[in-house]
């Protein structure tokens, strides 16, 4: 990160790698996880598609990363409903055998202030699971106002991450 870059809006950058723990004072704490299936293929499917910005723009997101994977420095930008632009950089990947993902730490111009990770992965008995953790807290006047249904928002978007990654990674039909 160069001294032009823009700054982090939050000072715990990479807590999220703790999971809920993570959560600094001041933040909401989440955590969705999602069972996607099961299988070394498809959790190497589902790693894929969570690092290359795929599940993203599955759900319907503008993406703009200045890479095509993610990586530590990586600024992308998300469009939310085609005009709320939410500044981010990657703070944190994983590519392990049995887990891979990242996270993004909120920048400047971003509606919320704080962190999210997503991750993938495959437990003990071939399970594979997405899980979306985050810490947050309004920046924007909108997000102070929306309240509990800004929370209620972040929820059902991590929940949908889970249910597109798992329609992405669904077998095809052989024809």
């Amino acid at each position: 990160m160069s001294s032009t870059s823009p700054a982090f809006t939050y000072e715990a950058v990479g807590a999220t790698r703790e999971g809920p723990a993570g959560c600094p004072p001041g933040f909401r704490p989440m955590q969705v996880r999602t069972r996607i299936g099961e299988g070394e293929a498809l959790f190497r499917r589902a790693a894929e598609a969570v690092l290359t910005w795929e599940m993203h723009r599955e759900l319907g997101v503008g993406i703009d990363a200045t890479a095509e994977r993610a990586e530590p420095g990586v600024d992308v930008t998300v469009t939310l409903a085609g005009m709320i632009k939410a500044p981010c950089r990657v703070v944190w990947t994983v590519s392990e055998p049995r887990r891979a993902g990242w996270a993004y730490g909120t920048l400047g111009g971003h509606p919320e202030c704080g962190e999210e990770s997503f991750v993938v992965d495959r437990t003990g008995d071939g399970t594979v699971w997405l899980t979306v953790t985050a810490f947050s807290r309004p920046a924007k006047w909108y997000a102070k106002a929306g309240g509990p249904a800004t929370r209620g928002l972040q929820q059902a978007y991590a929940r949908r991450c889970g249910t597109v990654l798992r329609r992405l990674c669904a077998p095809q039909d052989a024809a």
